[in-house]
């Protein structure tokens, strides 16, 4: 009922592998398909994970084998989430960075190229956040988890804090992160 014993190792070490490609695979994707989960990206997220079952279980379709490889898979994730929280370099690699989309009201084309992002997406995401136009927008920001902030011009009298010293300052640098 639980399985062969003698998998489990071969399980584990299958699961943690298939979730390393799994996740190298959708850093690469960009962080815009991480929050705009379309049907196309929900029905892809489906099969990956029927087609990688066999791969990290092999032959065991027991219930220890399952068992195993979902405890296999939250252990290195737990452990990957802990290693990111303490290592920056690793999280700025595996998680990336806030991106600057627009700047003063003008779109930045290069970067909005580079996460694949159009300006239809740009405006979706400026009407959500209740604003009529560009025109309104100081500065739109791609956050990690692929959402867009957008920081408004200051209402006369309003004081706006200094948002953008972080990120400018890596885009001063010597590699353009931005």
């Amino acid at each position: 009922m639980l399985g062969d014993y003698h998998q489990f190792p071969e399980i584990i070490l299958r699961s943690v592998v298939v979730y390393l490609v799994i996740l190298g695979a959708f850093r690469l994707a960009g962080k815009r398909h991480i929050s705009q989960l379309s049907l196309i990206d929900f029905a892809l997220i489906l099969l990956i994970s029927n087609a990688v079952q066999n791969a990290m279980v092999g032959t065991d379709s027991s219930l220890g084998g399952g068992i195993v490889a979902a405890f296999s898979l939250l252990a290195v994730n737990l452990i990957l989430s802990r290693f990111i929280f303490k290592n920056k370099s690793s999280r700025e690699f595996l998680v990336g960075e806030p991106k600057l989309l627009v700047r003063n009201s003008q779109v930045i084309t290069s970067t909005m190229d580079h996460e694949e992002l159009s300006e239809d997406d740009l405006n979706e995401a400026i009407r959500e956040h209740g604003f009529a136009s560009l025109k309104e927008v100081r500065t739109a920001i791609l956050e990690l988890d692929g959402s867009i902030s957008i920081i408004p011009y200051p209402q006369d009298g309003e004081h706006i804090e200094h948002h953008l010293a972080p990120i400018m300052r890596k885009r001063r640098g010597k590699k353009r992160m931005l």
